[in-house]
């Protein structure tokens, strides 16, 4: 059951090609940065809905980061 102090997203993995620093984690949304080593970028963390995951996409875009996936991997609950 959801209640208003324990907002409910959804937690995604993006991939991109390249490595980021992670100083490009909040103008990513806040989503961690795991550089992996065959040389992509695991962006990782809760969005709030769909407006927030084009948003994301949309930043990787203007970076010229090429997207090679976006996966759902579950509901995230934050307490506050």
């Amino acid at each position: 059951m959801e209640t208003r102090d324990a907002p409910v997203s959804e937690t995604y993995e993006l991939r991109v090609q390249g490595h980021l620093d992670d100083c490009w984690s909040d103008w990513l949304g806040g989503l961690s940065v795991r550089r992996q080593e065959d040389g992509t970028t695991v962006l990782a963390g809760p969005l709030v809905d769909q407006a927030g995951l084009h948003g994301v996409i949309t930043r990787i875009r203007d970076l010229g980061l090429p997207l090679l996936s976006v996966q759902r991997v579950g509901p995230h609950s934050e307490h506050r």
